[in-house]
């Protein structure tokens, strides 16, 4: 179903600047952004996956991983195809990445429609306390996801998002008022190195983090670690200084194993490096590191 979308700038020559994530796509008439889920279709930019879900599960929350926010609980979780990044080891490419090739028809038939209501419906029947936004990442579904989010709170449950941090400060601004919890893939510091491997930019990715936390939401920041990417003790140490320094010594962290997937062929990490960086974030402040996916 499409839907048009509520973040986009109409231009010259039947193009429009797409405003839902950090990428500001330009694009022409007919065709898609980056992401490959939203279509300028005569100078309107339509999201094309509206309530066609891909995936939806009740998974125990600390899956998330949200470890220190409505422990021991369910959440039943939901996507939609598509992503706004490109990284190279992701492990669920076979439904973020499939919108961006030549397969994009085969992802307009697949999954199932699923409407705001009965997710809602859905999230009660199996005793879930929350609806979470994850497996793809959420900004591109953005009017899926917060249709869902407002009758979620009607109903007293809790909105949780898994996200990459991309989003546009107008998409953050518009799910503030229904977000109730948040983890953030947080990969480097390094712009360089988000630029070359997922397609983004860190910076943006930091002004949403810091703003969630002034609007304290709750926040847990999850760090993939990625052989050839992310590995070395000093990247890992300026990702705790950071949280140290600019959110404060409570904020969750999370160190998880990468595992081959997609292009990335790679041994995983050995766990001595998780266990180093644990003992070096704990002596600079940090006071709840985790270790995942071992």
């Amino acid at each position: 179903m499409h839907k048009e979308s509520l973040c986009y700038k109409k231009l010259d020559e039947n193009k429009v600047q797409c405003q839902t994530c950090s990428h500001y796509c330009i694009i022409e008439n007919g065709k898609y952004g980056f992401c490959g889920v939203r279509k300028n279709i005569d100078s309107v930019l339509f999201f094309i996956f509206y309530g066609q879900v891909i995936a939806q599960n009740s998974d125990p929350i600390e899956k998330k991983p949200l470890y220190h926010y409505l422990p021991g609980t369910d959440t039943l979780t939901i996507a939609t195809v598509g992503c706004n990044f490109t990284c190279q080891w992701c492990q669920n490419w076979k439904i973020s990445q499939i919108t961006k090739s030549g397969e994009r028809v085969d992802a307009i038939k697949m999954g199932f429609e699923l409407s705001p209501e009965r997710v809602i419906k859905d999230a009660i029947l199996n005793h879930c306390l929350s609806i979470s936004y994850s497996y793809t990442e959420p900004t591109i579904y953005l009017e899926y996801a917060l249709d869902t989010m407002k009758l979620a709170h009607k109903k007293g449950l809790k909105n949780i998002w898994v996200s990459n941090g991309f989003m546009s400060p107008r998409t953050v601004e518009l799910i503030l008022p229904y977000l109730d919890a948040i983890n953030i893939d947080l990969k480097s510091m390094d712009n360089e190195k988000y630029v070359s491997f997922t397609g983004g930019k860190v910076d943006p990715i930091l002004q949403n983090i810091e703003n969630i936390v002034n609007h304290k939401i709750h926040l847990e920041l999850t760090t993939l670690l990625v052989p050839g990417f992310n590995d070395k003790k000093d990247d890992l140490i300026k990702v705790a200084q950071y949280i140290v320094s600019k959110l404060g010594p409570d904020i969750p962290w999370h160190l998880s194993q990468y595992h081959p997937a997609y292009k990335m062929t790679k041994n995983p990490i050995p766990i001595e490096l998780f266990n180093d960086i644990k003992h070096i974030g704990h002596t600079l402040g940090l006071k709840n590191i985790y270790i995942g996916n071992i």
